[in-house]
C-alpha cells in the first residue's frame, strides 16, 4: 500500500515536470512570437493565436503573452520558472517592474510569492504615485435577493436611519440608476457576492474591496457619530481601525497578553494555566501553530488557535511555560486522538474536527 510520504514524492515528482513542461511552453512561445509566426496562421496578435487559436481564457492568454515577451527580454527567468521559484502570477507582477537596469537585484526579490504577494512586491518597487484615498459605497444584489432601495451612509449625515436613508436616496442619483426613475429603467447590477480582496498600491497603503449589509453601513455611520467629539471627521478606515484596535485588545486580554501584567500568582486549580504562562508561551510561539510538519517547518495556521498541555494534564503535565504550545483546534484534536484515541475523544468532540478548506478549495466526493 502505498503510504503517504511515497505518494508525497509522486506528487513532487509531478510537480516539478509542471513547472518544466510550463517553461518550455513559455521558451517554444517566445521563439513563436519572435518569428511573429500568428501572423502567418492569420492572428492579429500573439494574444488572439492563444486566445482562438489554442482556446485559452483571455486571463490565461494575456498572462502567457506577457511572460512570453518578458522571458525574450530576460531569459534569465527560464530557470525561475522551470523549477518553481517564479509563477505565472508572479511574472505578471515582475513584469511591471524589471528593467535591464534592477534585472539582478529586482528578479529574485519574487521568488516563491504568491500573486498577492507579488503585487505588493512591485508596488513597494514601484509605488503608486499618488495613491488616491477613495471611500465608494455602491448597491448590488444577490441573483435572489429582490430589488430594494440602495444603501449609502454619508460621512456628513447625522445619525439616524431615516436621515441615513435620505442621504443614501440623495446619493444614489446617477445616470445609470435614478431612484425616481421610470419602471422601465434597467435594474441594478447584479453581482454574485465574492471574497474580500485588496488591491496594493504603496507598500503601506492597499484598496480593500469588501460587501456589506445596510446593518453594517448603519453601524459604520453610527461609530462615527459616536466618535465625532473626540474625533471630528474621522475617516472609515480611522473608524475601523480604531474598532479593530478595540477587538484585538479585548482577545489579547483572554490570552494574558497585556502591557501591565499582574504578579504571577501560583495556580491553586492544575487545570488553569495562568496568565504569565499564556503570555509567555503567545510570544514565544509567534502567535502561529506550533504542530511539527514531516518535511521541517510548522503548521504555522493563524487561525483557531488553542493552547495545548504537551504531556497531557491526564497524564501528569503541568501548566508551565515548557509544557504548553500554540496549536490550531485542529492539530490540538489531532494531538489528544494520537494519545487518547479516537473512541475516547469522540466521546468529547462528537467528531473529528475537519481541516479548515481554503477560500477556493472544493469539497470532494471522496
Amino acid at each position: 500500500m502505498t503510504n503517504a510520504r511515497e505518494l508525497s514524492a509522486q506528487l513532487a515528482a509531478l510537480l516539478r515536470r509542471e513547472h518544466a513542461t510550463m517553461a518550455d511552453f513559455l521558451v517554444a512561445l517566445a521563439d513563436f512570437d519572435h518569428g511573429r509566426l500568428w501572423v502567418e496562421l492569420g492572428h492579429s496578435s500573439l494574444f488572439y493565436y492563444l486566445h482562438r487559436e489554442l482556446g485559452l481564457s483571455a486571463g490565461s492568454a494575456q498572462y502567457r503573452k506577457t511572460a512570453a515577451e518578458l522571458l525574450q527580454r530576460y531569459p534569465e527567468i527560464v530557470e525561475p520558472l522551470r523549477d518553481g521559484r517564479l509563477c505565472l502570477s508572479s511574472v505578471i507582477e515582475l513584469a511591471k517592474v524589471i528593467t535591464p537596469e534592477n534585472r539582478g537585484q529586482v528578479l529574485p526579490r519574487f521568488f516563491h510569492l504568491s500573486a498577492r504577494e507579488a503585487a505588493a512586491m512591485a508596488v513597494s518597487i514601484r509605488p503608486t504615485e499618488a495613491a488616491p484615498h477613495r471611500e465608494i459605497v455602491i448597491p448590488v444584489r444577490t441573483p435572489t435577493a429582490t430589488p430594494a432601495a440602495p444603501c449609502k451612509v454619508d460621512a456628513r449625515a447625522s445619525s439616524g436611519t431615516d436621515r441615513q436613508a435620505e442621504a443614501a436616496a440623495h446619493l444614489f442619483q446617477t445616470p445609470e440608476t435614478k431612484l425616481d426613475a421610470a419602471p422601465t429603467a434597467p435594474p441594478l447590477r447584479t453581482v454574485p457576492p465574492q471574497h474580500d480582496t485588496a488591491k496594493p498600491l504603496t507598500a503601506e497603503l492597499s484598496r480593500l474591496h469588501v460587501t456589506l449589509s445596510r446593518r453594517v453601513l448603519e453601524k459604520l455611520q453610527a461609530a462615527k457619530d459616536a466618535l465625532a467629539h473626540a474625533r471630528p471627521g474621522a475617516s472609515t478606515e480611522e473608524v475601523l481601525e480604531t474598532g479593530l484596535d478595540l477587538l484585538l485588545a479585548r482577545e489579547a486580554k483572554k490570552k494574558g497578553i497585556v502591557e501591565k501584567p499582574r504578579a504571577a500568582r501560583a495556580a491553586a486549580n492544575q487545570d488553569h494555566i495562568p496568565a504569565n504562562v499564556k503570555r509567555e508561551v503567545w510570544r514565544r510561539d509567534g502567535a502561529r501553530c506550533q504542530w511539527p510538519l514531516e518535511s521541517g517547518g510548522i503548521c504555522g495556521q493563524r487561525r483557531h488557535l488553542e493552547f495545548d498541555h504537551v504531556v497531557p494534564r491526564a497524564r501528569g503535565g503541568l501548566s508551565t511555560v515548557s509544557n504548553i504550545r500554540i496549536l490550531c483546534k485542529f492539530h490540538n484534536d489531532l494531538a489528544a486522538r494520537r494519545v487518547f484515541g479516537d473512541a475516547l475523544m469522540d466521546r468529547y468532540t462528537g467528531t473529528r474536527v475537519q481541516a479548515e478548506a481554503g477560500p477556493t478549495a472544493s469539497r470532494l466526493p471522496f
